[in-house]
């Protein structure tokens, strides 16, 4: 729902945005050409009743070409292929979305050392500059923050690698 919002706003300007929603959270990453384009965004997603925290990763800057997209989806693919060999992970709890080598992990975690697994997995594959975790640990309690929601698409929105979750950026 969320994605087609963002088309439907205008698909030229969040065409470069990926979306990925889990457990109320909305992941926002990629990339805005405008910082009005950010801020739209995320009050977008802060329209949608099911999401009770967004995570705004977008980047303002120039289209990076089919170079860097083709080289993120080759490291997401092969983090993933990590969490999937390692028995000790539950992989099918991990959404991964990687930008500009920024690996950004989503999801479950069964313990505080399954989400250290995944997120040492993540930074083991060449060309991973970051892993940001958004995972939450299973069992740990309430790991999120309050929640309030902006009244304007002018409102601050959540600075770039600030925890919001357990775990919080790990690399």
């Amino acid at each position: 729902e969320l994605k087609t919002r963002l088309i439907a706003a205008s698909p030229q300007r969040f065409n470069e945005v990926d979306v990925e929603v889990a457990n109320g959270l909305a992941l926002l990453s990629g990339r805005v050409n405008d910082p009005l384009d950010r801020i739209e965004a995320e009050h977008i997603a802060w329209t949608i009743d099911r999401i009770e925290d967004v995570a705004n990763e977008i980047v303002v800057e120039t289209p990076g070409g089919f170079s860097r997209a083709a080289g993120d989806e080759w490291i997401t693919a092969r983090v993933r292929a990590r969490l999937v060999a390692d028995g000790q992970i539950k992989s099918v709890n991990y959404n991964i979305e990687t930008y500009n080598g920024r690996v950004f992990l989503m999801g479950i975690a069964r313990n505080v050392e399954e989400l250290k697994r995944a997120a040492e997995h993540a930074s083991y594959v060449g060309g991973v500059k970051e892993v940001v975790s958004y995972v939450q640990v299973r069992g740990a309690g309430q790991t999120r923050r309050p929640v309030q929601r902006p009244e304007s698409p002018s409102a601050p929105t959540q600075p770039s690698g600030t925890p919001d979750l357990a775990g919080g950026p790990i690399y």
